[in-house]
């Protein structure tokens, strides 16, 4: 098909004026289709929405390429419309535990994949390196809120970076090994959150 079939398709089935040019920046990934856009894309073309998103990263990328639409995905994470389309919009997550744990099964997230489209990349790491430098029974139960993870599995990979992280550092500071402790402490703390996933077989 060319781009004006896809236009025409597009403007005679669904009701939307775009213009083959358009159709074109979505093909070579100059320009994003939106929700509506990108469902009549798929029915135009004979497919699922989900063989048109390369790999889907944000919530609404892994929704829309499940076919669903948000007031559905929200009544099966038990949020309001309206709260669920807040933090898709903005792109971070504040669901209980109950709801992560919802949105994950909805959405056939694995744990790892699941912090990338909540936006809890970074918020994990400065959880993760908090556990590791201070008392990681603390960071237990916000953990446990990000991930699909049984409380049990986060305990014990927050108690192992713990102790690695504190052995490493009893290790640099001993005697003949003065001035490496801050170079020791940092190596471990970059590397922090794929430790983490290797502890949790996640």
């Amino acid at each position: 098909m060319t781009h004006g079939h896809v236009a025409y398709g597009l403007r005679a089935q669904y009701g939307l004026l775009v213009g083959p040019d358009t159709v074109a920046a979505w093909e070579r990934g100059r320009a994003v289709p939106g929700e509506q856009e990108l469902t009549a894309l798929a029915g135009v073309l004979w497919c699922s929405p989900a063989e048109l998103i390369a790999a889907a990263s944000t919530l609404r990328e892994h929704r829309m390429a499940h076919g669903l639409d948000a007031g559905e995905l929200a009544r099966r994470v038990g949020l309001a419309a309206p709260a669920y389309q807040r933090m898709e919009d903005e792109g971070r997550w504040r669901g209980t535990e109950r709801q992560t744990a919802a949105l994950a099964e909805a959405l056939g997230l694995g744990p790892r994949a699941l912090v990338t489209a909540t936006g809890g990349d970074e918020r994990l790491a400065e959880l993760l390196r908090d556990a590791a430098t201070t008392r990681w029974q603390a960071y237990v139960k916000p953990a446990v809120k990000m991930l699909p993870l049984p409380k049990r599995t986060v305990e014990t990979a927050l108690q192992r970076l713990h102790t690695e992280y504190h052995a490493r550092m009893a290790a640099a500071s001993s005697w003949g090994a003065s001035g490496t402790t801050g170079e020791e402490g940092r190596e471990y703390l970059e590397d922090v959150v794929a430790r983490f996933w290797a502890a949790t077989g996640a």
